[in-house]
């Protein structure tokens, strides 16, 4: 009976009908949403990652990612346009998978937004530190980098953590406006270096141009596992089909958004990587049997130590730059990246501290959890315990780790939202969607095969963190959730269904 405790979408979606939306954005709208959401740490911040793995070839990797993304999103948009209120992927598979699998996809939601708010964090500090180094101002070693990347604790990661997280509990909200011109500064930013590093291109350069091949199942290594890793790149789609309440005639335009800013973007990482690739070279660096090292180890860290290999950089576009001669534009893209990765690590936190609230609203987490700041009108308990986290994850943790871990709950995450809307086509045929996933029967089918490839080819150890998470996750959950939650102890509101309560009265977060 555990699975079929099951919340009532009805239910759920009384909390939507209380504060219902303009429907305002059209396709354009919401294709700019989406390249600015996309656009951001994964090709500021990636491209050496996917270099070691693949080589040149790490142009194929994107074209692939984003493919499994395509179809995973218009999968994420039928329920997100049906279910709009808080939780993300959680929100939805209680509603049609049940309690058990919810609080599953919940905890492997903290890989997707945490982790990978602690990723963003190592790669904004990779350019802050190119940038103090410039100005004559750099770092100790020892402070530029955590124990597994030739350091021993990555200072302004931890720093720019724990501001962001200071700016969530005292309700700091980011206007359209503000975004719109993050938004131009990082496409200003890859343009720029697409025009200097495209002309520079040499042929000899992507040679050999598949030095690790395809990969292996749980190898880590080669074009599938740099995919794997270049996922990263394209998540933000997301904002996109979140976005379905506010659409005008979201059967069309939010299928023209998602696939306008995915290929959008793809284009631009395209050319991205074939101008870093052709201009410096990107051939990963090799142990003494000749095989590719995994990232993010002190082996690699070893082996780069004296070496300006594209594969080895912490700030992996300037630094094309600067080996290029153009260290001016190089600071210039750095100051760009330091300028923008902010914004990144706000929404992520922000993003998880709702899902954690919703769940403690659930309660399949302590209510303490969810207190609201009698001033700032934030969830400032769980805001303060995940940042806290999440300095450290980035101070101790390489780029390349945190992101593959964010990756593995992200996939399985979108692999139950895939395999719910299949559930929920047979079980409530007649339910209003106002977006409806095209060719069903095919998309959602292979966007669960496409993440499941590419959840196989992260690195075994990426793997074991994640089956390690889920194992405390569900011990949590036996211990504390099973008992606790407003099913199993029958709290419910009108009409006999479960308790939901209102909106909290935050003040307005992160807006896209």
């Amino acid at each position: 009976m555990l699975f079929w405790r099951v919340k009532p979408l009805d239910k759920i979606l009384e909390t939507a009908e209380k504060k219902s939306l303009k429907r305002q954005l059209g396709a354009f709208q919401l294709t700019m949403l989406g390249i600015g959401a996309i656009i951001g740490p994964g090709i500021f911040v990636l491209t050496a990652e996917a270099g070691q793995k693949a080589g040149p070839a790490m142009m194929f990797a994107f074209v692939i990612a984003a493919v499994v993304c395509a179809l995973a999103a218009l999968a994420y948009s039928e329920l997100a346009s049906m279910v709009p209120v808080s939780g993300s992927a959680y929100t939805y598979t209680y509603g049609v998978l049940g309690e058990a699998i919810a609080w599953t996809v919940g905890w492997a939601l903290v890989l997707e937004y945490a982790v990978a708010a602690g990723a963003v964090s190592v790669g904004w500090s990779g350019y802050m530190n190119g940038l103090l180094t410039s100005a004559g101002m750099e770092l100790p070693a020892a402070l530029k980098a955590g124990p597994l990347d030739g350091g021993s604790f990555n200072l302004l990661a931890f720093l720019i953590a724990l501001a962001v997280t200071g700016l969530l509990v005292i309700g700091t909200s980011k206007s359209a406006k503000v975004n719109a011109v993050l938004v131009l500064v990082k496409v200003a930013a890859l343009t720029a270096f697409i025009f200097v590093t495209v002309p520079a291109v040499q042929d000899a350069n992507f040679q050999p141009f598949f030095p690790t091949g395809w990969g292996s199942p749980l190898g880590g290594i080669g074009v599938l596992g740099a995919a794997a890793s270049i996922f990263f790149a394209y998540v933000g789609f997301d904002a996109v089909s979140t976005a379905a309440e506010e659409t005008k005639n979201p059967n069309r335009n939010i299928p023209i958004g998602l696939i306008g800013s995915l290929l959008v973007c793809t284009i631009f990482y395209m050319l991205v990587s074939y101008g870093a690739v052709g201009a410096i070279g990107a051939q990963p660096m090799l142990n003494a049997d000749g095989v590719a090292i995994h990232p993010g180890t002190p082996e690699l860290a070893a082996a780069c130590k004296g070496t300006d290999a594209l594969v080895c950089s912490k700030e992996p576009l300037a630094h094309v730059l600067k080996v290029m001669g153009f260290a001016g534009l190089g600071n210039l893209i750095g100051l760009a990246a330091a300028v923008a990765l902010p914004s990144v690590i706000l929404m992520m936190l922000y993003g998880q501290t709702r899902i954690f609230f919703t769940m403690s609203r659930d309660g399949l987490l302590p209510e303490g959890l969810s207190k609201v700041h009698p001033k700032f009108h934030t969830p400032h308990v769980v805001t303060m315990i995940t940042g806290g986290f999440v300095a450290l994850f980035a101070a101790l943790f390489p780029v390349g780790i945190l992101a593959d871990i964010s990756n593995s709950g992200t996939l399985f995450a979108f692999m139950a939202v895939s395999a719910a809307v299949l559930i929920l086509r047979k079980r409530d045929p007649l339910r209003p969607r106002p977006f409806r996933t095209p060719m069903v029967w095919l998309v959602c089918p292979l966007a669960i095969a496409g993440c499941l490839l590419l959840f196989l080819n992260l690195s075994i150890y990426t793997l074991a963190m994640f089956f390690g998470w889920a194992i405390v996750g569900l011990l949590i959950y036996w211990s504390y959730g099973y008992r606790n939650s407003d099913l199993a102890r029958g709290i419910t509101g009108p009409e006999g269904g479960p308790k939901i309560d209102p909106e909290p009265p935050f003040h307005e977060g992160p807006q896209a």
